[in-house]
């Protein structure tokens, strides 16, 4: 596997399913990416906010691995870096496989914290029927294996854009996988 990379970069002031690819989005520390609906210090989508408007934004970065789009693809899917609402599309870098509290700095300053996997929902089969169902998986023991993407907080503020290196520190043992949030 080559070296992780960014390989796109995207963000939207609405709150809607998709966003805009841009050449690069500015993150910032305890908020997420400028300009995004998503950032904030308390949680920003809609349907957590409707149950608890001051629970902590565990979401304030999306971020999706390329390799799930081929995989997509060969199954019949067209969807390209953003529209699945990611803010960074990544290259190189098993997401899934990560354990909560892994840090990833993006670039030379940013740094993010991921703290556990996207959930995906009904919105995705809204972009294209059936892909709620193509993004949800299991494991060989049986287990729901969501591969919609991850989700982190940002700890350093910096620029990201396409072509940025992904440098990966993974927290200490004891490890804990990834879990929806």
């Amino acid at each position: 596997m080559s070296d992780p990379v960014v390989v796109a970069v995207a963000a939207s002031p609405r709150h809607g399913f998709s966003k805009q690819p841009l050449p690069r989005i500015e993150l910032m520390a305890g908020l997420g990416v400028i300009g995004d609906a998503h950032a904030g210090v308390n949680v920003q989508h809609r349907s957590r906010v409707a149950r608890d408007r001051m629970q902590p934004n565990l979401r304030q970065l999306h971020l999706i691995h390329a390799e799930l789009f081929e995989d997509l693809a060969r199954a019949g899917f067209v969807v390209r870096p953003a529209e699945l609402g990611e803010n960074v599309t990544t290259r190189g870098l098993d997401l899934l496989a990560l354990p909560r509290g892994t840090r990833l700095r993006l670039g030379a300053l940013a740094e993010v914290e991921l703290t556990g996997l996207r959930n995906p929902c009904v919105q995705i089969d809204g972009f294209q029927q059936g892909l709620t169902q193509a993004v949800l998986g299991r494991d060989a023991a049986g287990q729901l294996v969501r591969k919609a993407g991850v989700m982190a907080i940002v700890l350093r503020d910096g620029p990201v854009q396409p072509g940025d290196a992904i440098t990966i520190t993974l927290p200490a043992p004891p490890r804990q996988a990834l879990a929806p949030v």
